[in-house]
């Protein structure tokens, strides 16, 4: 009778693999699991990303980068400061005005008028002042003001457009001189050093980064304004277009023989 050997079925001295070798754990890609820890274990990861000694190094390209978003914030802040409603299209104002009109009472509604700085304003005063002309010769003037100071807040957000444009360029165009200079230095000292490489091209990227957190806020804020001023445009014609039915086209249609 033959003896079996059970030994290889016992399950303490059964042969394991790591967890990372097993087919399963390559398929889904477990491998990198020792090349992760090696990479955590690192000197370079144990002292922490700085990310300010490349800002110091970034060379001219941030220096450019910085003015464009000193000149970005202060556009912004001036325009959150203009571009409000109570200076383009006030709450009510035209129906308070429409209403002494109606009345009569023309000297008051110059007096409301003229104690609001607002585009508005400065198309119904035309109105008033104007109101003996035809319609044509009235929506023409109403029309002309409207459109000059509109495009007047679109020029001034104009520099934030300029700025998300050329930022990244400029930030690109850092990259590629630190890059150079990080390459041409490297063959100047003889042998590569992966070390001194990847501190060259880091620092050379700083400067895309830069480019790009200064010009994606500037065209944020560029379409943000833009389409607050449109939606104001809108409000003018409306509102204005509703005055000049309501006062001049019944004029009109009263001078018809």
């Amino acid at each position: 009778m033959d003896i079996v050997d059970t030994s290889a079925l016992v399950p303490s001295q059964t042969v394991r693999r790591p967890m990372h070798e097993t087919p399963m754990a390559k398929r889904y890609g477990l491998t990198m699991i020792p090349a992760l820890a090696a990479v955590l274990a690192s000197p370079a990861h144990a002292q922490g990303f700085d990310g300010v000694g490349p800002l110091r190094e970034g060379g001219v390209a941030l220096v450019v980068l910085l003015a464009m978003s000193v000149i970005a914030l202060w556009v912004v802040i001036e325009r959150v400061r203009h571009v409000r409603r109570k200076f383009v299209v006030p709450e009510g104002l035209a129906r308070r005005a429409d209403a002494l009109w109606q009345e009569g009472k023309l000297d008051q509604a110059e007096t409301l008028l003229a104690s609001h700085s607002s585009t508005l304003s400065r198309m119904l005063h035309y109105m008033l002042a104007y109101r003996s002309l035809d319609l044509v010769s009235v929506t023409k003037g109403v029309e002309d003001i409207a459109s000059i100071e509109l495009r007047e807040h679109l020029r001034r957000i104009y520099p934030l457009a300029i700025i998300a444009t050329v930022a990244p360029i400029v930030g690109l165009l850092g990259t590629v001189a630190g890059m150079i200079e990080a390459f041409h230095a490297l063959a100047l000292n003889g042998p590569i050093d992966p070390a001194l490489l990847a501190s060259g091209i880091s620092k050379a990227l700083v400067n895309t980064a830069a480019g790009l957190c200064v010009a994606l806020p500037a065209l944020a804020f560029y379409h943000g304004f833009k389409y607050r001023i449109t939606a104001f445009g809108l409000e003018l014609e409306r509102q204005a277009g509703a005055l000049l039915r309501t006062h001049f086209v019944r004029t009109t249609a009263g001078a018809t023989p």
